[in-house]
């Protein structure tokens, strides 16, 4: 998603592509695949077609990021997240009507019920905010590159959870991403007189 986030924005001239971003957003982007590369050989036969999916939904995120940013101003970022997680709540609440989806639920008990909690209050309206409060303060792709930190902690937390072992692509991974992140999102230096 950064890459695209980066594309995107400086094909709608919302921001200037720079070597010290690029080089950022791809050393991110290494780091994700390092961390990852050893479960790729596990993947079931057609998952290809989620890879489309993600990429479809990655270039939709990055639009996001780069058209939203006049609406955060005009507004507030509570405002604009108030105002799009209603809008999404309604679809998908007249979704799940239209489908039955609110027939799983009657099964459900005290754990689902906080887990759903838990994904609705941080994984989603929490982390919205925050998202939304940071494409408010700065650009689409010092924005997008932090996303590149989530699949490494997923694995960190994953591993420790169900108690595998920490592998060194894991570690060199993370260690990539964060320096992709610094490398992306420090400002460059200002050219001298």
């Amino acid at each position: 998603m950064p890459l695209t986030t980066m594309l995107v924005g400086a094909a709608l001239g919302i921001e200037r592509l720079s070597a010290r971003k690029t080089v950022g957003v791809m050393i991110a982007m290494l780091g994700v695949f390092l961390a990852l590369m050893l479960g790729l050989s596990g993947a079931p036969p057609g998952a290809w077609r989620g890879e489309i999916v993600m990429f479809a939904a990655t270039l939709c995120i990055s639009l996001y990021n780069v058209w939203s940013r006049p609406f955060i101003a005009r507004s507030s970022p509570l405002a604009f997240v108030t105002a799009g997680m209603g809008a999404a709540a309604l679809c998908l609440f007249l979704w799940a009507i239209l489908i039955h989806g609110f027939n799983a639920a009657t099964n459900f008990r005290l754990p689902q019920w906080l887990a759903i909690s838990y994904l609705g209050v941080f994984g989603g309206a929490g982390a919205f905010i925050l998202w939304v409060f940071a494409l408010s303060r700065t650009t689409p792709t010092k924005t997008a590159v932090t996303i590149t930190i989530n699949p490494v902690f997923a694995s960190i937390v994953g591993a420790l959870a169900i108690g595998e072992r920490i592998g060194f692509n894991l570690v060199v991974g993370l260690a990539a991403v964060a320096v992709g992140i610094w490398i992306a999102t420090v400002s460059e230096p200002a050219p001298a007189d």
